[in-house]
């Protein structure tokens, strides 16, 4: 998502829920005066039905409003808690005075989009928002790839490429024990890996192409009966 749609898009959010928050209002205060003038006595005199409508209508706008406020509340922290735009964005350096400056600046900019483009693409084997999508752990490298530190000795790695439906992105995870690299399409094959490492077992599971599924389902197997045998 582009810079401009980002910040149309934060703007219509915080509209909506503003526009919610009134319309909530609106609503119970209108139902309020309805029930409040029907329900008062007939023996009443108008004026003092429409100040009981009137006083109906406040409470149902306030409670009304409150039941909004229980949706609407936690959407608006989340919009709270996502930096603005403005204050996340840096300005772009000055321009260079050397071919060589140039050079430096394309390579901080390919390392930093290289980390961008691997925390976007993280959704497609980690559908949270805290982890793999956290883009600030992620290094990016000149080469347009990146890696994603998990713990000593264990990267996760990220390269895209032109394929026959457009670009793809594969994760891949890495070892520096000399291990065979692990094809990752999923947070349970991370999970399992290190678990396997952390109770001294044969890395598993194995690259998971569309053609060993099912041997990849019985090694996932096999470690969690070990696991389980060591945690008994």
């Amino acid at each position: 998502m582009t810079a401009t749609l980002r910040q149309t898009a934060n703007t219509v959010a915080n509209s909506t829920i503003e526009g919610a928050s009134m319309a909530s209002a609106l609503i119970g205060g209108a139902v309020g005066a309805y029930l409040g003038y029907q329900l008062a006595p007939t023996g009443w005199t108008d004026g003092t039905r429409i100040l009981f409508a009137g006083a109906v209508a406040v409470v149902g706008a306030v409670a009304i409003d409150g039941l909004a406020e229980l949706v609407l509340a936690p959407m608006r922290r989340l919009m709270r808690t996502r930096s603005p735009l403005s204050s996340t964005r840096r300005s772009a350096p000055a321009p260079a005075a050397t071919l060589e400056e140039a050079l430096l600046q394309v390579i901080t900019a390919t390392e930093e989009d290289a980390a961008h483009r691997a925390a976007s693409a993280a959704f497609r084997i980690d559908n949270g928002d805290d982890f793999l999508r956290d883009e600030d752990r992620w290094r990016g490298y000149e080469d347009g790839e990146a890696s994603f530190y998990l713990a000593p000795g264990v990267w996760l790695h990220h390269r895209s490429e032109l394929g026959k439906y457009g670009r793809e992105h594969r994760f891949t995870l890495l070892t520096g024990d000399g291990e065979q690299p692990v094809t990752i399409t999923g947070m349970e094959q991370i999970r399992h890996h290190l678990a396997a490492r952390a109770a001294g077992l044969p890395a598993v599971p194995a690259a998971v192409d569309s053609g060993d599924a099912d041997e990849h389902k019985v090694s996932i197997t096999e470690l969690d009966n070990h696991l389980k045998a060591l945690e008994a």
